[in-house]
């Protein structure tokens, strides 16, 4: 592992981050930077502290996970993230890959399962517990061919957030005024756009609001 390695904690449980900054002080060439309770608290720390990579939980308060991943990439664009969660269900998974992270590591893993995610991500590899590894592998291939999908199942490769998107987009909001709905960034609202239009197999609004019509999407359908 190379040396002086830094490396953020971002959980909301005490015992949890406690337990993390244990296993990464007992390995060399790592130094723990700083511990957050939350995204907002996350954000402040990259900040001023400049971590390599950031070990990062889904659910805590004030802000989450996945939306503290596309901000910390906001300040941070090579910052490479870990997810820790209790929760191994595809979704979760994917949407962190989606968002932005580089691995997904289960809590009830071992310590060496974290070290070696570590390793891999710093090798510019993705690391995925065993037990959703997988399911993830089909996902990725899935992504790729998202545009060879009938055109109603392209709209279900959409991360929720992007669904938003979609739908101010659909009543011709502009760039910034998305971004001031949704309370993101110009640079997140572009990236989400230029996902859209590639996810959809589309090049403009145009596209956009013709294919919600095709689909039979109306003003009042739920994102």
């Amino acid at each position: 592992m190379d040396s002086n390695v830094k490396i953020l904690i971002v959980d909301d449980h005490a015992i949890v981050r406690a337990g993390l900054r244990k296993i990464l002080d007992s390995e060399e060439g790592i130094e723990v930077v700083g511990e957050a309770v939350n995204g907002k608290d996350a954000l402040e720390f990259a900040e001023k502290t400049q971590p390599d990579l950031v070990i990062l939980d889904v659910a805590m308060p004030e802000m989450g996970g996945l939306e503290t991943i596309s901000a910390l990439r906001n300040i941070l664009p090579a910052v490479k993230i870990i997810i820790l969660s209790m929760y191994g269900k595809e979704s979760f998974a994917q949407e962190a890959l989606r968002s932005g992270a580089h691995a997904y590591v289960l809590k009830g893993d071992s310590g060496e399962a974290l070290v070696e995610a570590i390793n891999n991500v710093l090798q510019g590899k993705y690391y995925f517990s065993d037990q959703i590894q997988e399911t993830l592998v089909n996902f990725f291939s899935q992504e790729k061919h998202a545009t060879n999908l009938p055109e109603l199942q392209r709209y279900d490769t959409l991360s929720v957030r992007e669904k938003q998107v979609f739908r101010l987009m659909m009543d011709s909001k502009s760039n910034n005024e998305i971004c001031k709905i949704l309370e993101i960034s110009t640079k997140t609202g572009e990236k989400h756009r230029t996902s859209i239009y590639k996810k959809l197999g589309m090049k403009n609004s145009v596209d956009i609001v013709k294919y919600a019509i095709r689909i039979g999407l109306t003003d009042s359908a739920p994102f």
